[in-house]
């Protein structure tokens, strides 16, 4: 490995982390099954792109690549399991998810996280473990961020979410986005656990920033792809909310950090681009 390289290979996949961990990790889940398994296999991916881009070279499309190691990864570690457990326990496991294709392109996976969204929002979920599934496991919230949300324990929250994982794994929930007949009734969740994302970035509950704009432009993208896959009037209503909103982000705090009021916001800064959308 060439030291001169690893620094800005680490770096570049730091930076892909931030970007791209949540996008790799929906789609994992779909290929896997299980969100352990698909959370092991993220690391797992990474740790394998430390140590190969150094020498190989950065891909031309890190995301695809980092979900095909994952893949494999996971198959690995199953297989290797299998030698202390019964082999068919495992073999079918295996072979479900060699038979799975790996998406080759955005589109692919930008379906598998709003697959992930509808998951994690199943009505078999009570409301609460749903939001917090979804902040989690979509998002990629800490359990500590996410019970501030809350105004709850950190372990209380972490055993709600561990909870609503095997609610899913146990009464094989599907990962999928419902049939178009029974999206209307599905959607209320969505839209709500999507706003309470957006809240957090638009006021964050805890860190030195007062707003994250990971999270509310996460929220915005999910609205975006809600409104297109659904056109209902409360799902456009939503993401017009949230444009607006957003729009004014750069005005929104002094050099000081401190909050700037509406009537006080210098209005060249706001966004007219989001405006525009949101109109």
């Amino acid at each position: 490995m060439n030291d001169n390289s690893t620094g800005p290979v680490r770096e570049i996949a730091e930076s892909i982390y931030r970007a791209e961990s949540r996008r790799v990790f929906a789609t994992l889940i779909r290929l896997l099954g299980d969100f352990d398994i698909a959370e092991e296999a993220l690391h797992d991916a990474f740790r394998a792109a430390l140590e190969q881009w150094p020498r190989d070279g950065v891909p031309d499309n890190p995301r695809a690549w980092l979900v095909s190691a994952g893949r494999f990864k996971a198959i690995d570690a199953i297989r290797r399991g299998a030698r202390f457990d019964s082999l068919e326990d495992h073999a079918e496991h295996v072979e479900n998810i060699v038979d799975e294709s790996t998406p080759s392109n955005d589109e692919s996976i930008e379906d598998d996280r709003l697959r992930l969204v509808f998951t994690c929002c199943h009505p078999a979920l009570s409301s609460d473990a749903q939001v917090a599934l979804t902040l989690r496991e979509v998002c990629g919230l800490t359990t500590e961020e996410i019970a501030q949300a809350f105004l709850s324990g950190a372990p209380t929250l972490a055993q709600r979410i561990v909870r609503a994982k095997a609610k899913i794994r146990d009464a094989r929930i599907p990962y999928e986005v419902p049939a178009p007949e029974e999206l209307p009734q599905r959607l209320d969740s969505v839209l709500r656990v999507i706003y309470l994302v957006f809240n957090e970035g638009y006021l964050a509950s805890s860190g030195s920033s007062l707003t994250r704009v990971d999270l509310s432009g996460e929220a915005i993208r999910l609205g975006r792809l809600l409104v297109d896959l659904l056109p209902e009037p409360e799902a456009m209503g939503l993401l017009a909310l949230m444009l607006l909103h957003e729009s004014r982000r750069a005005a929104r705090t002094a050099p000081d950090g401190e909050i700037v009021l509406l009537n006080d916001q210098n209005r060249t800064l706001w966004n007219r681009d989001q405006i525009d959308e949101g109109l």
